[in-house]
């Protein structure tokens, strides 16, 4: 029983000593002590009366205690047969009367008693009174025992938790400062309170001169006001931060860095700390700038070719007349390819048309642009916004030149009063856009179309982007129904 529990720091008397010195009064004994019973030896946790702290456990009176009722007693040891040769009646203690009570603990080991020891028989005992108080004396020990235990257990949990989180934190900045980015972490309000030595060697500033909101002031000036609006951004919805911004160098140049930054929440899902890196991206941000410096150029130059070619073809038009009606048709067909490509080449914030270079809405509007009518639009776009790519703008632009270029001449366009609705329906895996002339001159089905406009739209739709088209030949006006698998529109799509 003894072994299994833990009696480490036990031996401090302290508030002991009132009990031991309270026992020997009320029962008017010279020798009162808390005894710790252990294999080899009986501690003395307490003493008064005795010079002694400890006796072999073999000799023990409250060894014999321990396992007995609430109260021993031995009114007079030498004519007990257990302990009429033992040395501590024989001897200079000359032991004659003992009453102990055992200390049992919440989790029920008996550890040891509370006793009073006299050098003289007492044939009557105790008094009633006096082994009433001697078992709540007992009790009060074994309390106070209890309570000095779990005092010390929880103070070496404690240490222990301590002693793991500064273990953790030791690993974390070991780990950080290991690391080749910028590593920092802030509290819940942002409040920025740890950065590893790369950000003191990237920024060369001393260090904690950047905690708290001091960090702001270490970017361009043009870029603070972002920075922190999209920090306090993040702070208020708990969304992750990422963000490009220059960052002062320890040279005094401001280099490009890439900040990120999550959130620690707890089990309620509350915040509990951010931690953010800070990358140098500022050789590959060059490098970016300076590959969309030369895209540009390539495509100011492979625009400047198409208008090379369609004044080419119309100076040979020129030179002969009777060229003029196909050169102008060829010289339309190559503007609209220009159109094609200006929308989808790269642009810089100055040169970026209004709209958005992937929407399929946005080229068409940009290709119907020249006819619109001075007070209307000649063609409206309706329904679905479709993503497509450069490698789709171009079959799609040819198109729907060719259908716009047979209403000018045939159809809802070539006179007043007559437009044209373009639909776009996006469906699970097709994208349905549909060409419906309206207003225009009655319309008489042509029969075969082997005409190079009708092999252009073969071309375009069916042999590039793997569609279908269906003309109806209505009286009240033409309707084409033009259908296009989604992957073939945009890379970005699944299957492309």
């Amino acid at each position: 029983m003894l072994a299994s529990y833990d009696t480490g720091g036990l031996r401090e008397a302290g508030a002991l000593d009132d009990i031991v010195a309270f026992a020997a009064r009320l029962c008017d004994a010279p020798v009162a002590l808390v005894t710790l019973v252990e294999a080899e030896y009986q501690q003395f946790l307490a003493r008064t009366g005795i010079d002694q702290d400890r006796t072999p456990s073999d000799i023990s009176f409250c060894a014999h205690a321990l396992g007995g009722p609430d109260l021993l007693e031995v009114t007079d040891a030498t004519q007990d047969a257990r302990f009429a040769d033992n040395p501590l009646v024989t001897g200079d203690l000359n032991v004659r009367f003992y009453a102990g009570v055992p200390m049992v603990s919440s989790d029920g080991i008996v550890l040891g008693t509370v006793c009073v020891i006299d050098t003289v028989p007492r044939p009557l005992g105790l008094t009633p009174l006096q082994r009433e108080g001697l078992i709540l004396l007992a009790k009060a020990a074994m309390a106070r025992l209890d309570d000095r235990r779990t005092s010390r257990e929880q103070g070496e949990a404690e240490a222990l938790s301590r002693q793991a989180l500064q273990d953790s934190e030791q690993r974390f900045r070991t780990l950080a400062d290991t690391m080749p980015q910028m590593v920092w972490s802030t509290l819940p309000d942002g409040f920025h309170d740890y950065y590893n030595a790369r950000w003191y060697e990237f920024t060369g500033v001393p260090q904690g001169s950047t905690d708290g909101e001091a960090w702001n002031d270490m970017f361009h000036p043009d870029d603070q006001d972002r920075a922190w609006s999209v920090w306090r951004h993040s702070l208020d919805t708990g969304n992750p931060y990422d963000i490009e911004y220059r960052l002062k160098h320890f040279d005094g140049t401001y280099r490009w860095v890439l900040g990120r930054a999550l959130p620690i929440r707890d089990a309620e899902g509350g915040i509990t700390r951010w931690f953010g890196t800070c990358t140098d991206i500022h050789e590959q941000k060059l490098a970016l700038d300076e590959r969309e410096v030369i895209s540009q150029e390539l495509s100011h130059r492979i625009k400047n070719i198409f208008a090379v070619i369609a004044g080419l073809v119309g100076f040979a038009a020129r030179a002969r007349p009777e060229f003029a009606p196909a050169a102008t048709d060829l010289r339309q067909r190559i503007t609209a390819l220009g159109r094609a490509h200006d929308f989808v080449r790269p642009h810089s914030a100055q040169s970026r048309p209004a709209s958005r270079q992937d929407s399929l809405h946005g080229l068409l509007q940009d290709l119907f642009s020249p006819y619109s009518g001075a007070d209307e639009e000649r063609i409206v776009v309706d329904g679905a916004m479709v993503t497509i790519d450069d490698r789709s703008a171009t079959p799609l632009a040819l198109l729907f030149h060719e259908l716009a270029t047979n209403a000018t001449k045939y159809g809802a366009l070539s006179i007043e009063g007559g437009h044209v609705v373009v639909t776009v329906d996006a469906r699970d895996e097709h994208v349905v856009m549909t060409w419906c002339e309206q207003g225009g001159p009655a319309v008489i089905d042509p029969g075969v179309h082997h005409g190079f406009g009708s092999q252009l739209i073969e071309l375009s739709a069916v042999r590039q982007l793997g569609g279908t088209v269906k003309k109806d030949w209505r009286a009240e006006g033409l309707v084409v129904v033009i259908e296009i698998p989604t992957a073939a529109l945009s890379r970005d799509k699944p299957g492309s």
